[in-house]
């Protein structure tokens, strides 16, 4: 049985390799959404992606015929930016290496951040993937990591899934900078539980009858199950079925996809 439990509540959702691989659907999202509304379930999405702000990830699911709120979206970049000002105070100067999410939400905490010509100043570092990285913000992170800043990242995901296949993803570009300073960053995203926490509190629902869905034991899997709710994996991403059959500790549900998960066909 691969469908959900009958007392379902609420879905703490993945996003890449879930809804979607890049630009391209994995499913029909219209059905699967409306799905959701038929079984009464509470949703949330929770990505380790923090590239986009709440605001263009409502814009991209609006793109696919699906209508969300910005409350129900969760980002690495959100988490980071909590983890962040849970110990600094607004206007800290910072050293961000990443995407306009992370910006955004940094920016939203009323922090100051430098470019690279000033980063010496920054009293923290906090990475996520960045498509114009360079050598030259690698070095800085670097050298201000090992003089012993605090040092936050999104998250650790070795890949990233498109069309085409999985690409270098945020944990990969990460381990450049966790090699050379020899030391290891407070991360934001799943499976650490920041990303996670604020989704179930978000939906309000008991943690036994919120499922969290994805693609990828080591963070989807291993996040929802040290949160203490019931975990569901999916195999239209980064996983297999074989991989999620020998994972301790068993997964409560594997399914072809998310709209099988919830009783449609593929």
């Amino acid at each position: 049985m691969n469908e959900l439990p009958a007392n379902t509540q609420g879905l703490i959702l993945d996003m890449d390799g879930v809804l979607w691989a890049d630009s391209q659907a994995l499913i029909d999202l219209p059905a699967t959404f409306a799905r959701f509304k038929q079984l009464r379930l509470g949703v949330t999405l929770a990505t380790n992606n923090g590239t986009r702000t709440v605001d263009q990830y409502v814009e991209k699911l609006a793109g696919f015929g699906v209508q969300i709120e910005p409350w129900q979206v969760l980002t690495s970049a959100l988490g980071v930016a909590e983890l962040v000002a849970r110990r600094f105070p607004p206007g800290t100067p910072l050293f961000v290496i990443g995407g306009s999410g992370v910006y955004a939400a940094l920016r939203a905490k009323d922090f100051d951040l430098l470019p690279v010509e000033q980063a010496q100043r920054a009293e923290a570092v906090v990475f996520g993937i960045d498509r114009a990285i360079s050598f030259e913000k690698m070095v800085e992170a670097t050298l201000l990591v090992r003089a012993g800043r605090p040092f936050y990242a999104t998250n650790t995901d070795r890949t990233f899934p498109t069309p085409r296949g999985q690409i270098p993803g945020a944990g990969s570009w990460l381990s450049v900078i966790t090699t050379a300073s020899e030391r290891q960053p407070e991360v934001a995203g799943k499976p650490s539980p920041t990303i996670l926490q604020m989704a179930l509190e978000r939906l309000g629902t008991p943690r036994e009858q919120t499922f969290v869905v994805g693609d990828r034991l080591e963070t989807d899997i291993a996040g929802g199950q040290a949160l203490g709710c019931p975990t569901a994996l999916v195999l239209t991403g980064v996983s297999t079925q074989a991989q999620g059959l020998a994972w301790q500790p068993k997964i409560d549900r594997i399914a072809s996809s998310l709209a099988a998960l919830v009783g449609l066909t593929d």
